[in-house]
């Protein structure tokens, strides 16, 4: 490949990670929109943990939010880190998310306490803050570890803030699902390192 191809190539990566995650965040506040217009009808679909017919909510929930302050509380992390998880491909980024949203999401429905109702992006934020964290060491790419390093320092006061037990209507179990479901996911679908060529004398 050309370096020309090459860089055409980064470039439709980059374009089409900010076209979907801007996609993404856009239609979560068309969500919320219809959900103040209709009287917060779609809060219904949080998740109330151990009650068989919520099971179908593990998935909507993670796009339907309690008001315009908890949706733009998670706009930011959403964009930059789903942007930066999306760039290593689109298929590997949304086999990443639908596997943090299914665990998160169940887990929340099995250890949140009774009469709660829970929905948000917080739970993939934390995911994917987990995924690009240790991706970069898993596959060995320098440009991933330092993208790691870098959100660890931005973002690492927030994600432990968020795992506190302490914090009232804040829902740490999900928080902390989400986490351990990024980091599963950085497993599942890491990439193996590209080996060497061969030298030859």
């Amino acid at each position: 490949m050309s370096g020309v191809e090459a860089g055409r190539s980064r470039g439709d990566r980059v374009m089409a990670a900010g076209k979907l995650m801007l996609v993404w965040v856009a239609l979560l506040w068309v969500l919320e929109v219809v959900d103040v217009a209709s009287g917060h009808a779609l809060d219904g679909f949080g998740v109330t943990p151990r009650e068989p017919s919520e099971l179908i909510d593990v998935v909507p929930s993670a796009f339907i939010h309690f008001g315009f302050a908890h949706l733009l509380a998670n706009t930011l992390p959403l964009l930059v880190l789903g942007f930066l998880a999306a760039l290593s491909g689109l298929r590997r980024f949304l086999l990443v998310c639908a596997l943090i949203i299914l665990v998160d999401g169940l887990g929340v429905w099995l250890i949140s306490p009774p009469d709660t109702n829970t929905a948000g992006a917080s739970g993939l934020i934390f995911g994917l803050f987990g995924f690009l964290l240790v991706t970069g060491f898993l596959e060995r790419r320098p440009l991933g570890i330092l993208t790691g390093i870098v959100i660890a320092a931005i973002w690492g006061g927030s994600i432990l803030t968020g795992l506190a037990p302490t914090q009232s209507g804040v829902s740490w179990q999900g928080h902390l699902l989400g986490l351990l479901a990024g980091v599963a996911a950085a497993f599942a679908f890491r990439r193996r390192p590209t080996a060497p060529p061969e030298l030859i004398r």
